[in-house]
């Protein structure tokens, strides 16, 4: 199993050590930074919402084995209280065809735990480099 989430509960560490995680190709270690309430809100249409940390944690394999190589880079993270908006750029590789679409993800943490996760991405941008659009 992969490392959890960071010791330290600010919201800037926690944000960054969740996008890292999921370089670890480890459900576990990615579920580890989510609360039992965990909200997975997606405004892409190829976004799948789910709610609760068992709900998450059961989706995230496929998910993982469907992006091989899957890595975020935190372009930038901005931290208002207990909000954090995190620019990334996702990398990874979709039957084979790799792709880099930009995206940001604003979090709720609160006591070292992401509760509430809106992710905003590019649907085009990734269906024109796998070659489905």
């Amino acid at each position: 199993m992969g490392p959890g989430p960071p010791t330290d509960t600010n919201p800037r560490a926690v944000a960054a050590s969740y996008l890292a995680s999921f370089a670890s190709g480890d459900p576990e270690a990615v579920a580890a930074h989510v609360s039992d309430g965990f909200s997975n809100v997606h405004t892409s249409a190829l976004g799948l919402p789910s709610q609760g940390r068992a709900e998450y944690r059961s989706r995230l394999a496929d998910f993982l084995a469907t992006f091989a190589g899957l890595t975020y880079e935190a372009e930038e993270i901005i931290v208002e209280g207990d909000r954090v908006a995190a620019a990334y750029v996702m990398r990874a590789r979709a039957d084979g065809k790799p792709f880099e679409i930009r995206g940001v993800m604003r979090l709720t943490v609160r006591d070292g735990l992401i509760e509430r996760r809106v992710d905003y991405f590019d649907s085009l941008t990734f269906l024109q480099q796998t070659g489905q659009a």
